[in-house]
């Protein structure tokens, strides 16, 4: 736990650090905020005394470290601000996406991982073999194909010429669980197909060096099978760097599934974002950027967590107990 509290406490200066920097950006973008919003405004007559009333509403007549701290304060207490367009709040209509983002990126990964693991193993097993040698040539290629390029040609094998799967939409999972998995299946594999390369790779490197140690060799001397061996022992030292890179692959995920909510028209955060770019909304805009960058946080803090759960020396090492 002090190793957790220690984690916890290094990440507040990252939370602000990241909202002030995600805060900047939108405000250091070409345009005016108040002549967008008076562009979506049809009934709006944009004189002076409509822009000075808009300007104090926004408090666009402050600095911008005061408008920053204005708006973090909003941001503790769950008020991201209300989006112009569409007149919702951006809390509101981030808890509507956010389930079907969720959907799609803990349907990727568990699609990743259930293949990445095994043939990762299996690779490590069968290192400097042709079969390895063949499974890593096609992971490179695979990982050169950008994901649009993926997604386009499953939308057209799946669903056009076999009309397996549907191209784009879907169902509530409460209403029909099946057309529910049916709608993000091919949203979530290709996705998934993008991220096995690199999780495969990472943990054949580990495996093939965990392999070299003293108990594995001791295992087998006890008469273990090998996919005992590989799931039983050598997969937990092997995972560090696996854990490592799905953390850091949150940036990449989330890049992912905004092109792939946009191709696949799938009602989540990243299309939420996308609309917002198209109709100038920089309050929805600066909501969805920040709750990205929170969440970013705190899946590397969950990561930091699972390296004192792999190993406790981890903690150990935190507390500077050290290893003797």
């Amino acid at each position: 736990m002090v190793y957790f509290r220690r984690r916890v406490l290094h990440l507040i200066p990252v939370f602000f650090l990241v909202t002030f920097a995600s805060f900047m950006m939108i405000n250091l973008l070409p345009g005016d905020l108040v002549d967008a919003i008076l562009l979506n405004e049809e009934s709006a007559v944009p004189d002076a005394e409509t822009r000075a009333i808009l300007e104090k509403e926004l408090n666009l007549d402050r600095p911008v470290v005061i408008r920053y701290g204005i708006w973090l304060g909003n941001l503790l207490r769950g008020n991201m601000g209300r989006s112009y367009v569409t007149q919702q709040p951006v809390t509101e209509a981030l808890a509507q996406r956010i389930p079907v983002s969720l959907q799609l990126m803990l349907m990727s990964q568990f699609l990743a991982l259930i293949i990445a693991i095994p043939v990762g193993l299996f690779t490590a097993f069968r290192a400097g073999k042709p079969v390895d040698r063949w499974i890593s040539a096609t992971a490179f290629a695979i990982l050169s194909i950008p994901i649009f390029v993926v997604a386009t040609a499953l939308i057209y094998l799946f669903a056009i010429m076999l009309d397996w799967l549907p191209s784009s939409g879907h169902a509530q999972m409460s209403k029909d669980l099946w057309l529910n998995f049916k709608g993000f299946l091919l949203p979530a594999v290709s996705i998934a197909m993008i991220e096995i390369p690199i999780l495969m790779r990472v943990l054949r490197t580990d495996m093939i060096s965990t392999l070299q140690e003293d108990f594995i060799a001791f295992a087998k001397a006890k008469g273990m099978s090998n996919w005992y061996i590989l799931f039983h022992h050598a997969l937990r030292p092997s995972s560090f760097t696996l854990v490592t890179v799905l953390g850091l692959q949150l940036g990449r995920l989330i890049a992912g599934t905004i092109i792939i909510e946009t191709l696949f028209s799938l009602p989540g955060v990243g299309k939420l974002l996308i609309d917002a770019v198209d109709n100038r909304d920089e309050i929805m805009v600066q909501g969805v950027i920040t709750f990205i960058a929170i969440i970013y946080v705190i899946v590397n803090l969950i990561v930091d967590f699972l390296y004192a759960v792999l190993d406790p020396r981890v903690g150990l090492q935190s507390r500077g107990g050290g290893l003797r």
